[in-house]
C-alpha cells in the first residue's frame, strides 16, 4: 500500500478528527514574501552585483541559528533578526547593522515583508475541504501568535492560531508544541496530523510527537539542508510527503 493510500484509511472520518497546520510556506508564500523584503533591502544597502538568490537562501537557512534560538526561547524576535540581518551585510559586502541601524533597516524590510503577504492559490480551498469533511482544524507555527493571526487575515484564511513561539515560550520541534495544538482541538494527538513544509521542523517532529507528520515538499522551496532529504525513508516511517495541498487533500480521501 503507498502512503498515499495509508493516509486515505487513517482519514476517512474514522481515524482522523482534526488537522494542524503551519503558516509560513504552507499556507502563505513566507519565501516570495521574504525575496521582495531582501530584493529592497540589496537595493539600498548591499552591492550592486549582490545575487540576489544567494541572498534569500542564506536569510531562509538561517546559518548561524540565530532565528532557531528564539524558536528555542533562548532570545527575543527583534534580537535574531538584527544579528540575522548584520550577518546578511557582512556575508554579502554590506555594512554592518548595529542597533543605531537597525530600525531604519528593519522598517525597509519588514514594510515590504508585510505588503507582500499572499496565500497559495490551494490554501483556501484546502481549508475548505477539510471543513467540509467535518475535520477540525487550527494552527501551530514557530512564529509568535499575533503576528500570524494578522498575516492569515491579510491574506484572507479565517483559521484560529492555536499555538505560537510565545505560547509556550518555545516552538518546534518539540513536542510539547504539537500535543498542545491538538489538545485545544480536542483531538487526541494519534487522530490529528499536522502539515508543514520543513520536514524535520514540522513533518519528523510531528511523527515524533505521535500524530501524522505531513511534509509539503513544494516545487523549488527546499531550503539548502532540505535538498538532500530521504523522502523514501520519511515515508517509510509513515510521514506523508506531497507536492501540494491539493495532493494532501486526496492523500486524505478528501
Amino acid at each position: 500500500m503507498t502512503a498515499f493510500g495509508a493516509v486515505g484509511a487513517r482519514a476517512d472520518g474514522v481515524l482522523l478528527d482534526a488537522v494542524l497546520l503551519d503558516v509560513d510556506d504552507t499556507l502563505v508564500d513566507t519565501r516570495g514574501a521574504f525575496a521582495a523584503a531582501l530584493a529592497a533591502v540589496a537595493e539600498a544597502h548591499l552591492p550592486g552585483d549582490v545575487d540576489h538568490a544567494a541572498v534569500l537562501e542564506h536569510w531562509r537557512g538561517d546559518p548561524a541559528g540565530h532565528y532557531r534560538s528564539y524558536t528555542r526561547g533562548e532570545t527575543d524576535h527583534r534580537t535574531q533578526r538584527r544579528l540575522r540581518a548584520d550577518l546578511l551585510h557582512r556575508t554579502f559586502g554590506g555594512a554592518p547593522v548595529g542597533e543605531d541601524a537597525f530600525d531604519a533597516w528593519d522598517e525597509l524590510f519588514w514594510g515590504t515583508f508585510e505588503r507582500s503577504w499572499r496565500a497559495f492559490d490551494d490554501a483556501a480551498p484546502f481549508v475548505a475541504g477539510l471543513r467540509d469533511a467535518g475535520l477540525r482544524v487550527g494552527v501551530v507555527t514557530n512564529a509568535a501568535v499575533a503576528l500570524q493571526e494578522r498575516k492569515l487575515a491579510a491574506v484572507g484564511l479565517d483559521l484560529p492560531v492555536l499555538v505560537g513561539v510565545d505560547t509556550l515560550g518555545f516552538g518546534k520541534p518539540h513536542p510539547d508544541v504539537f500535543v498542545e495544538g491538538a489538545r485545544l482541538l480536542g483531538s487526541a494527538p494519534g487522530r490529528t496530523a499536522y502539515v508543514g513544509d520543513e520536514p524535520m521542523i514540522d513533518a519528523r517532529a510531528a511523527h515524533d510527537a505521535g500524530l501524522l507528520g505531513v511534509w509539503l515538499d513544494r516545487p523549488g522551496a527546499r531550503r539548502t539542508d532540505e535538498r538532500d532529504v530521504d523522502v523514501a525513508r520519511l515515508r517509510e516511517a509513515g510521514i506523508v510527503v506531497a507536492p501540494g495541498l491539493d495532493d494532501v487533500a486526496v492523500a486524505f480521501g478528501l
